[in-house]
């Protein structure tokens, strides 16, 4: 199991969708549930390292990897099945 991190700013419609998709997926399947999303706040210094591989959030690495960045005027629906990727491939790698 590969260690997620998931880019988000405050207020953000795309990261809120992202992070009710991380607590519905965990309840939905067992297998999720183990996995851990370290969230870091776009601009902070933590976040900074990720910097030049990232535009938009929520953008979900995985070891440091991109997996995931949201575009604009996707939906709630999109978002949930890239995070259902993203733990898919933690699981897997």
């Amino acid at each position: 199991m590969k260690k997620l991190t998931m880019i988000v700013m405050q207020g953000c419609p795309y990261c809120a969708a992202a992070k009710r998709a991380v607590k519905e997926l965990k309840a939905e399947q067992a297998v999720y549930a183990p996995l851990v999303v370290e969230e870091l706040e776009d601009g902070s210094a933590a976040a900074q390292a990720y910097g030049k591989d990232y535009y938009y959030v929520p953008s979900i690495f995985i070891e440091g990897e991109k997996c995931f960045e949201a575009q604009p005027g996707q939906s709630d629906a999109v978002i949930k099945q890239a995070v259902a990727r993203a733990f898919d491939r933690a699981l897997r790698d």
